[in-house]
C-alpha cells in the first residue's frame, strides 16, 4: 500500500516540486489548496479532513509570496494567507480518526534576527523584530496552538530556497542586464537551502521522530551577498556586474514592485539539529547548486 503525503499549497515553485519528487518515489499524493485541481479547497473543513485521514505526512507550504511592496493589503494577505490556513489544518487534523504521524509546517529563517557576528542555531538564536519576524513568530504561535495530541509538529524554518525558478529568475536577470554586482554593503549573509536538500530534510525530519520543535532548513555553508552575485554571474558567464549601493536598491525596489529586505538582510541560518541528526546535504556548497540549476534549465 502506497504510503500517503498531503502537500498544502502544491502549486507554487517549492509545493510543485515536491509533489513530482514525492510521486517519483512512490508516494501517494493528495493537494490541498486554492485551485480547483486541488484535492480539497480552504474553504472546507470536511474535505480538507478527508484528505488528511489516514495520510502519513502532511507537509503545509501555504503562503502568499513575501516578494511584493509591504502595503496594507499586502501585509494581510502575507500574514492571513500563513496563518489562517494553518489553522484550518488544525482543526482538520484534530477531527481525523487517522491523523498523520507528523505535521511539518513552513516557516522561516527570517525569524533571525540581522546577523554578521554569527550563525543563528535552533537553540542560540536570537529572533528579530520587524513585519517579516511578526509573520514568523505568528505562524509558528498558530503551529503550536493546534490541538492535534497524535501528531508531531515541526515548524521548518527554510532559508531562501533555490532551484529553476523562485529566488533566482530576478537575480539571474540582474546579472544578465550587467547589474549583478554586490548590493548594498556586500557582507551581508546570505542563507539558502537547494530545493532537493529541502525535500530531502522533509522526509528526515519526518523519518527522525525525536527532532521536535523548530529545525532549521538550510545549508551549513551560507555566503555573503558578494560571492552569491559573483557565483551567479560565473554560472552564467557574466564577466562583470555593477554593485548597487542601498539607496538604489531602495529606489528600484519601488519600481519592481518589491521589498530590498530580501536582499539587504543579513540571515545566518545554521541547521544544527539536522546535522547533529545525521544529515548529509547533497548541494552544501553554492558553487556546486547553482552549476546545477544552471545545467537544468
Amino acid at each position: 500500500m502506497p504510503r500517503t503525503v498531503v502537500i498544502a499549497g502544491a502549486s507554487g515553485f517549492i509545493g510543485s516540486y515536491f509533489r513530482r519528487r514525492f510521486l517519483e518515489d512512490g508516494w501517494q499524493v493528495r493537494t490541498v489548496g486554492r485551485d480547483a485541481s486541488a484535492d480539497a479547497q480552504w474553504h472546507d473543513d470536511g474535505a480538507i479532513t478527508k484528505v488528511l485521514n489516514g495520510a502519513e505526512l502532511l507537509v503545509n507550504l501555504a503562503g502568499r509570496s513575501v516578494n511584493c511592496r509591504y502595503n496594507e493589503r499586502h501585509r494581510r494577505e502575507i500574514m492571513d494567507s500563513r496563518v489562517l490556513t494553518t489553522r484550518t489544518l488544525g482543526r482538520a487534523v484534530a477531527a481525523c480518526a487517522e491523523p498523520p504521524s507528523t505535521w511539518i509546517n513552513s516557516s522561516t529563517g527570517t525569524i533571525y534576527r540581522h546577523a554578521e557576528d554569527g550563525p543563528q542555531s535552533e537553540s542560540s538564536g536570537e529572533l528579530g523584530s520587524g513585519f517579516s519576524v511578526d509573520v514568523a513568530r505568528a505562524w509558528e504561535a498558530e503551529l503550536a496552538a493546534a490541538d492535534v495530541p497524535g501528531t508531531r509538529k515541526v515548524p521548518l524554518r527554510i532559508a531562501i530556497v533555490l532551484g529553476a525558478g523562485g529566488v533566482m529568475s530576478p537575480l539571474r536577470n540582474l546579472a544578465r542586464l550587467g547589474l549583478g554586482g554586490h548590493m548594498g554593503p556586500g557582507t551581508q549573509k546570505f542563507s539558502w537551502i537547494h530545493v532537493e536538500d529541502l525535500f530531502r530534510s522533509v522526509l528526515f525530519v519526518h523519518e527522525h521522530a525525536e527532532l521536535t520543535g523548530p529545525v532549521n532548513a538550510a545549508t551549513p555553508y551560507p555566503v555573503d551577498n558578494r560571492e552569491l552575485m559573483s557565483l551567479v554571474r560565473q554560472s552564467m558567464g557574466v564577466p562583470f556586474g555593477i554593485p548597487t549601493p542601498a539607496w538604489l536598491l531602495e529606489a528600484g525596489a519601488v519600481l519592481i514592485r518589491t521589498q530590498t529586505e530580501l536582499v539587504l538582510k543579513s540571515r545566518w541560518v545554521e541547521p544544527r539539529k539536522l546535522l547533529e541528526a545525521g544529515f548529509a546535504f547533497q548541494h552544501p556548497t553554492l558553487a556546486g547548486a547553482l552549476n546545477q540549476i544552471a545545467a537544468t534549465r
